[in-house]
């Protein structure tokens, strides 16, 4: 048996394809959902979506936003999403190098907080390509 997923932002479809499996991350927590999920809506907070496909496993990045899972059909609309095999390693580096350099620059609470932030997001992202 398998599930229908489909992530969506506001400019386009990313995926829209059956899968066996997914590991997602809310706000509160890390959820698997299979086949035959109780029916839910959450929260999606920034994270990497996992996705079994028979014996494999893909990566998806994701920056928050919103999850409906009910009859066998997940629906993910997020304001931003990426496919770890999409992602291009030296792009990853060179945003890096720049959060990492506004994180030096940084001058106030505010900037440091989203400075790190913005490091954070490309470690978790990038960091297995990095």
């Amino acid at each position: 048996m398998t599930l229908n997923l489909c992530v969506l932002t506001p400019n386009r479809i990313v995926w829209d394809s059956e899968v066996k499996e997914i590991i997602l991350s809310t706000n509160s927590e890390q959820i698997v959902v299979l086949p035959n999920h109780a029916p839910i809506a959450t929260a999606v907070d920034i994270g990497i979506l996992r996705i079994r496909l028979n014996d494999q496993w893909l990566t998806m990045a994701l920056m928050s936003g919103f999850a409906r899972i009910g009859n066998n059909e997940i629906t993910i609309l997020v304001n931003d999403a990426g496919k770890g095999s999409d992602i291009d390693p030296q792009e990853a580096q060179q945003a890096l190098e720049i959060a990492e350099a506004n994180l030096r620059k940084a001058e106030d609470k505010r900037q440091t907080i989203e400075a790190n932030l913005a490091c954070l997001i490309l470690l978790l992202f990038y960091g297995k390509i990095l």
